[in-house]
Formats: C-alpha cells, sequence, structure tokens
C-alpha cells in the first residue's frame, strides 16, 4: 500500500475489535524508552537513514510502506523484516510485500545502534523510529516516536493477505482499519503517505483496462491521466519496472496526493474510494487546502498505528533478519 509538526496530545484510542490492539505491550511504550539504555540511538538511525536517502531516492517510501506493512500484521513487532527459512516462507515473501525493498538500512541502522547499545533496541523500534525519519527528511512532519517495542518470532507468508489492497473498496477499507482500532481520519491521514513513492503497473491495472462492461477505463480518472497511465502500461505490458509515481512530488512529502486525488489523478482504486462516503470526502478535502490540517492528522495517526500490537514481541533481535 503506501510519507509519513510537532508532536500533538494523541485523542482517547478508538473503539476496537481485537483485544491485541490494546495488549499491555502497547501501553508500555514510551517516547523516553531509551533515553539511559541508549540516548544516541535515535541519532544513529537518522545519520544511517539520511545518507541511504543520499543514495537512493526511493528509500523514504520503502521504509514508510515497510512499517506500514509491518504494523498491520501481527502488530509493530519486525516481524516483517525476519528472512524465510526451509520450514517457512515469512512475510517479506508474500504477494503484497515482494517489491518491499531498503531492508539494508535497517540492517545497517542496527548494526550501529548494536555497536554502541548491544542487545538494547529492537528491530521494530528501528523500522519504527526510520520511518519517522524518512518523512522527515523527505520534507514533512517529525513527531516523539513511542518506543519499547519488542521483537515477534512469527513470520508468515500467509498471513499478508491481511493487508489492504490497492484494489479495496471504502467498505474493504474501512473494516480493514477499524479491525486494528484505526478510525476512519486514520484512514485518510495514513492514505496520505501515497504522497511519496512509486507504484507498477500491475496495482492500478484495473482502473485502465477492462475496467468494467460500459466503460474500459475507470470513468472518475480524469481523461488525460488516465491516458498517460494506458502509454506507460499498455495491456500487454512486458516491462517489469513499469508504472507511475504515486504523486507529481513523489520524494517530497506534502499534500500533494490530496490535491490530485480531487481532481481525479490518483494511481488506486484504494484512492479513489476515499472519494466515495461523505466523512472520508471531508477530509481528502481539509487535507488538500490544508497541509498543516494533514500533518497534524498524519502525526496523531502514525502514532496510533505504530502502537498497533499482538503483545507477541518476545525479543530484541540481535540481526533483524533471524530470529535469536
Amino acid at each position: 500500500m503506501a510519507g509519513l509538526l510537532r508532536l500533538r496530545m494523541l485523542p482517547l484510542v478508538f473503539v476496537v475489535v481485537l483485544s491485541w490492539v490494546l495488549s499491555p505491550f502497547a501501553a508500555a511504550l514510551s517516547s523516553d524508552y531509551y533515553d539511559h539504555t541508549c540516548p544516541k540511538a535515535e541519532s544513529i538511525i537518522t545519520k544511517v537513514v539520511k545518507k541511504a536517502m543520499m543514495n537512493d531516492k526511493t528509500v523514504p517510501a520503502a521504509l514508510l510502506r515497510m512499517h506500514f506493512h509491518d504494523c498491520f500484521i501481527r502488530g509493530c513487532d519486525g516481524s516483517v523484516l525476519l528472512n524465510s527459512t526451509a520450514m517457512n516462507a515469512a512475510e517479506k515473501d508474500g504477494p503484497p510485500n515482494i517489491s518491499l525493498h531498503a531492508f539494508y538500512v535497517i540492517d545497517l541502522a542496527k548494526k550501529e545502534v548494536e555497536s554502541q547499545c548491544p542487545g538494547v533496541v529492537s528491530c521494530a523500534d528501528t523500522l519504527a523510529l526510520a520511518a519517522r525519519d524518512a518523512v522527515a527528511l523527505s520534507g514533512g512532519p517529525s513527531w516523539n516516536v513511542p518506543k519499547g517495542r519488542k521483537d515477534g518470532r512469527i513470520s508468515k507468508a500467509g498471513e499478508t493477505r491481511q493487508l489492504p489492497a490497492p484494489t479495496f473498496n471504502i467498505s474493504q477499507l474501512r473494516q480493514s482499519f477499524f479491525q486494528r482500532g484505526l478510525a476512519l481520519e486514520d484512514l485518510v491521514a495514513l492514505s496520505g503517505g501515497h504522497t511519496l513513492g512509486f507504484s507498477h503497473c500491475s496495482s492500478f491495472q484495473n482502473r485502465i483496462h477492462n475496467f468494467g462492461t460500459a466503460h474500459d477505463v475507470d470513468p472518475s480518472l480524469q481523461p488525460s491521466f488516465a491516458a498517460s497511465l494506458r502509454n506507460v502500461c499498455p495491456m500487454h505490458n512486458k516491462v517489469r519496472s513499469a508504472g507511475a509515481t504515486l504523486d507529481s512530488s513523489a520524494t517530497a512529502f506534502d499534500n500533494i496526493y490530496f490535491k490530485l486525488l480531487v481532481l481525479g489523478k490518483s494511481i488506486f482504486s484504494s484512492d479513489e474510494a476515499l472519494l466515495t462516503a461523505t466523512t472520508t470526502k471531508t477530509l481528502v478535502s481539509k487535507f488538500a487546502n490544508s497541509q498543516e490540517e494533514f500533518y497534524t492528522a498524519f502525526v496523531k495517526s502514525m502514532i496510533k498505528m505504530s502502537s498497533i500490537s499482538s503483545g507477541g514481541g518476545q525479543e530484541i533481535r540481535l540481526n533483524c533478519r533471524v530470529v535469536n
């Protein structure tokens, strides 16, 4: 699916249907968790992310998406970072995660932190902090990340079917977010992360070819924009790397995504779905008109999402790709 001002007070937690969202682990998170045990952890991670961004402009979008995909499966426990084994296919090898990349950035950050504070900072926290840095270093807001997550030992490719798909309608999106204790404002604010990044043709092919019996192209798409997408993604596209940026300023974290959405220039069906319900449509309009409003909402929703937990984290991994 798929970057993330100043810290505001978090609103009351939305009513949840899954008990793991309000686990004791989630309640234990704090912004000063490493102040005494590893005070340089955040600055080390920021330095690594900044250097990686200088060499690869796709890193911010990759880290933000990686964190989102981690939190939506088993909570934010770093399970997306684990490698598959001979006995188990891990999350990163599930169909929705095949295009995830920049795992090396987390590896490098973890290695640097381990050299300063062995066995103290979890991989899950490293990823949460790196995602924050990816947003802030792309011109977006920054915030105090609640920390203290433990790393999980379970990662299953089959569970990635739980991730919200780019083809989801508003009902499917609402259900997916509600099950994780996230409200409609969180859905719209976090969708704003699509201001960073790139999508391959396969994720939006459904909108530009064989859309329905009455229309070959999704009529909600602005005609010239749809034509440009069809040009880079023809019906029988054979260029595996072909695709489109998610907005016109895909390396800057801003509110352009929302401005383009109201003009019929969104990429995914799940983006367009935000305009099909009164509450989400109103929020899209608000964020399109005010970048500050978007930033405020995004920070609240990121803190809320990054606090999702199953309580299943059990360790501080020494290597983020394998359990201890």
